[in-house]
């Protein structure tokens, strides 16, 4: 093993271990959460050392990042999830590589553009809808208002290329713990509501929030998908 397969795999340890401890104190199972790779501005090298680690699904945030650097990894992985922004004129490119996961639908509009290129492709996609819970406004999604997300969610619900399985947010940049915990909460709350509500074809089965910084919180709050990057992987060494 050379020095950066070392350092993600105890890295990734670490990570697990403090997901372990997180999911006890929010009363849930360990081994039913799930870690994607956050691999921004690294190298397809560390990408690989990280799926050598144990890392088995891998995170983009930029299409013309992902398409550069997929194909260039030597290790298997099981699942490529988009985690950034979509745009409308980058779906045809994304789709190209096969992602198991959207994580970041926040608008109609994109859905629909999406839905039809599914349908040119003879192809289905789940999706995550993104909800800004925090209301920064440097931050993508849906307003965190319940009537506005069910709205959208039924919606796109008619859409038949698609398939809704849960929901995203990115947690509010502070160090206050309750300002933190506010946005994962509300966010499980309607992940609930939302299981409730019953709407033909959506299963809320996927809750993916935190990151490096807060998914302890994130876990103990009943996240069962988080996004780790600068944890696993450290400083960037490299920029695509």
């Amino acid at each position: 093993m050379n020095r950066y397969e070392i350092e993600i795999a105890e890295n990734y340890a670490r990570v697990l271990e403090k997901i372990a401890e997180a999911a006890k104190r929010g009363g849930s199972d360990p081994s039913a959460i799930k870690v994607v790779g956050v691999t921004k501005s690294h190298s397809p090298e560390i990408v690989d050392a990280g799926i050598k680690a144990g890392l088995k699904i891998i995170g983009e945030n930029r299409v013309q990042e992902a398409e550069k650097k997929l194909p260039l990894l030597s290790e298997p992985y099981e699942e490529f999830h988009y985690i950034g922004h979509l745009q409308k004129n980058k779906i045809n490119k994304l789709l190209a590589l096969k992602p198991a996961l959207i994580q970041s639908i926040d608008k109609l509009t994109t859905a629909e553009s999406l839905n039809r290129s599914l349908e040119r492709e003879d192809r289905k996609q789940s999706i995550l809808i993104q909800v800004n819970t925090s209301g920064e406004e440097s931050k993508y999604g849906v307003p965190a208002d319940y009537g506005e997300l069910k709205e959208l969610i039924y919606r796109i619900s008619l859409l038949e290329r698609l398939k809704i399985r849960g929901l995203m947010t990115i947690g509010k940049f502070t160090d206050e713990e309750a300002e933190i915990r506010k946005c994962f909460s509300l966010l499980r709350n309607y992940y609930e509501s939302l299981n409730e509500e019953g709407i033909s074809g959506v299963v809320m089965e996927v809750l993916s929030m935190g990151m490096s910084n807060d998914y302890q919180i994130a876990v103990e709050e009943g996240a069962n998908l988080v996004r780790i990057g600068t944890a696993l992987y450290g400083i960037r060494h490299s920029s695509q």
